[in-house]
């Protein structure tokens, strides 16, 4: 990993002397004399030093800033790639980031589908759907086989995302699926028919490693690991970590890891700092570029029923989602 002071090196910027150069470098009027018209020397250091490349600029993982193009237009959607934002610790920005990089990746053209999997229903509030409210949800399309799911999609406010919502019904799911045949494969079940018709699935796990996360990783193509920027939240990693190569190796041998996101992260702070340098040297480029601060305009967007995009479209949260949405589509 390239570190700030190795960034510096000499070596990097041609700053080494060349054969039988002396050690010392020339006196400033030395220099201003052998660059002086009539001196009979042309300016080769003045042009050496207009040569060297600039010092690049790091960003919060400590490596070079990386400017990402925003993606060309698609002229027809799907079949789509299922992720799956998983982190078995709670708070961590999961829904957060399923929202605001749903309706990110809607801004680029890319038609959503966001899938609510906890039982809690927090991705359905944040878009502005009332649980309680519903008669039928995800938990339907899962234990019964006769629901058409598309009569479950919810078309949010908005353009290009669909919501397949939640509620409390589903924590009846994780003990009702323990005697169903194939149990893994239950939430692919009721994906695979609305992949032909979307460019991304993102999939909002509860706060646990059980029979429901385990559906989704058996029916993702990756996974996005929220993590927030605090010690506590080091340690779960490697218990995910150790269920996603289980899952790969017994359910889905194609499941990737995307990506591992910094969120909640303070720069004020050196405990934000030493956390996110901790998680770049275990994990390098597995770690996104984007990193999500911590901010109130999250929980006012939670209150609103919309993605900050929409809510404070200017705002750095915003503008940092957008970043997320063009490194996860180059990915």
């Amino acid at each position: 990993m390239a570190t700030p002071h190795s960034l510096r090196a000499p070596e990097v910027f041609g700053e080494t002397p060349a054969a039988g150069a002396p050690d010392s470098a020339p006196s400033a009027s030395s220099a201003a004399s052998a660059s002086s018209p009539g001196s009979g020397v042309s300016g080769t250091s003045a042009k050496r030093k207009r040569d060297q490349p600039s010092e690049q600029k790091l960003g919060p993982t400590g490596r070079p800033l990386r400017e990402i193009p925003e993606p060309p237009p698609v002229d027809r959607h799907g079949p789509a790639r299922v992720l799956a934002m998983c982190n078995q610790k709670g708070g961590v920005g999961k829904t957060t980031s399923t929202i605001n990089l749903g309706a990110s990746l809607a801004e680029y053209g890319r038609k959503v589908l966001l899938v609510d999997f906890d039982p809690q229903g927090a991705l359905s509030v944040g878009l502005g759907v009332q649980p309680h409210e519903l008669d039928q949800t995800v938990y339907n399309a899962v234990m019964e086989s006769s629901i058409n799911v598309r009569d479950i999609l919810h078309k949010t406010s908005i353009d290009g995302i669909d919501l397949l919502p939640s509620n409390i019904d589903l924590s009846a799911a994780e003990v009702q699926l323990v005697a169903e045949v194939g149990r893994e494969h239950s939430l692919m079940r009721v994906l695979r028919p609305l992949l032909p018709e979307y460019d991304f699935v993102l999939v909002d796990c509860q706060p646990s490693l059980g029979l429901l996360t385990v559906n989704a990783l058996t029916a993702a193509d990756g996974v996005i690991i929220p993590l927030e920027c605090e010690f506590f939240s080091l340690r779960g990693v490697a218990l995910l970590m150790d269920t996603i190569d289980k899952v790969r190796e017994r359910l889905n041998p194609s499941l990737d890891i995307v990506g591992i996101l910094a969120t909640m992260f303070d720069p004020r702070t050196l405990h934000s700092k030493e956390v996110i340098s901790r998680v770049v040297e275990a994990f390098g480029d597995t770690v996104f570029d984007t990193v999500i601060n911590r901010t109130v305009r999250f929980p006012e967007t939670t209150v609103a029923g919309e993605p900050i995009t929409t809510w404070a479209p200017k705002s750095v949260g915003a503008t940092a989602y957008r970043q997320l949405a063009r490194e996860v589509i180059r990915r």
